[in-house]
């Protein structure tokens, strides 16, 4: 077969950067023939030279679809490189590398989705996903849900694939999974901004501070909501009882400092913070959206409730804090939950069939 090709042009590094890298040098390391084109500014193109996986740098912006040279550059390029299958991440990549592979003759187009927001049902869409895109990659149910959501017949349900994320299951084995603080620990991780969410956690401390709970709320994670937050917890007064740790270098050690972990998050494609804390044997209170029930069996591993529904977030950590018994039972079976169905390597094979003999 020919060679692979990833196209992901995001300058900043995040989740869809990550598995990318990560997909790439694992078949490069297993010996398949991999191309990664990325943008020339990006931590992603910095990671896969230092990692010496073949790959290019290229500047790329919104409109560079309208940019005749920029489309013929990457049709010589495609066609010289004998690329049968190209995997891409953006949607203004799709715009760009997706009729460039056509025209150049890709065989298999594929737009790898990584986040639970509905495909918006625009005229550009209904011709990208009916003329260019031959299969969707979702990392998750609830991800290819959202592909048809506006628009039921955007694109065949039966193209589309869902793998998951996977996790290194045996990571955790490195760390002591007992909690060293005494005080009663609610934990969240991710980027401080609003997709996350956080401002809720700050009026939740302010309702458990009011139900006399005796609780640390600590936020890792940095964003440009940051300062809002910091004026939050000053005006609703719980200075006292929520801290913000800026950027967490070890997930799992942080982590493993909650009694329960929290996470608040509109939506999520993948919720990878989720399985890092199941791993670490940590219940888990979240919101009812998203992949959240793929990997939150609610009343077993943890709860879900309504978005932003105060009360009952509140209720749930209250009786949590009130069980230890419930919190390590909670906490046992989520650990089974996401080893038996999430493991990194069994993810990854997956990914390899799909990907090389599909």
């Amino acid at each position: 077969m020919g060679q692979i090709c990833f196209f992901n042009t995001a300058k900043a590094w995040g989740g869809g950067e990550k598995w990318h890298f990560e997909i790439s040098n694992y078949l490069y390391e297993k010996g398949h023939d991999v191309f990664v084109i990325a943008h020339k500014e990006s931590e992603l193109l910095k990671r896969l030279m230092k990692a010496k996986i073949p790959c290019k740098g290229i500047a790329i912006s919104n409109l560079s679809f309208l940019n005749p040279f920029k489309y013929f550059n990457l049709i010589s390029f495609f066609r010289k490189s004998n690329i049968d299958t190209i995997v891409m991440n953006l949607s203004r990549d799709v715009k760009i590398a997706g009729p460039s592979a056509q025209k150049s003759g890709v065989k298999r187009i594929i737009y790898r989705r990584g986040s639970a927001i509905p495909i918006k049902n625009t005229l550009l869409n209904r011709y990208y996903f009916k003329h260019i895109v031959t299969e969707i990659l979702a990392n998750s149910f609830a991800t290819k849900n959202t592909v048809t959501q506006n628009n039921d017949t955007l694109f065949p349900k039966e193209k589309i694939t869902v793998i998951y994320n996977g996790i290194h299951t045996q990571s955790i084995t490195d760390i002591d999974v007992r909690k060293e603080n005494k005080d009663f620990t609610i934990i969240n991780l991710g980027r401080l901004e609003y997709q996350k969410n956080q401002k809720f956690l700050i009026h939740l401390a302010a309702l458990l501070k009011e139900r006399k709970i005796p609780f640390k709320l600590i936020i890792g994670g940095e964003g440009s909501l940051r300062k809002e937050l910091e004026k939050l917890i000053v005006e609703l007064n719980v200075q006292g009882h929520v801290s913000l740790e800026g950027f967490i270098e070890r997930p799992l050690e942080f982590i493993n400092r909650a009694d329960v972990f929290v996470l608040p998050s509109f939506w999520e494609g993948f919720g990878y913070v989720l399985a890092e804390a199941a791993l670490c044997h940590k219940p888990i209170v979240a919101f009812d959206v998203s992949s959240n029930p793929e990997l939150i069996l609610d009343d077993t591993t943890g709860y879900l409730v309504e978005v932003n529904d105060l009360n009952a977030f509140a209720d749930k950590i209250i009786g949590l804090y009130q069980d230890h018994e419930l919190r390590k039972r909670m906490g046992e079976k989520g650990h089974v939950h996401i080893k038996t169905n999430f493991d990194k390597d069994v993810q990854l094979k997956k990914i390899e069939d799909y990907l090389v003999y599909g």
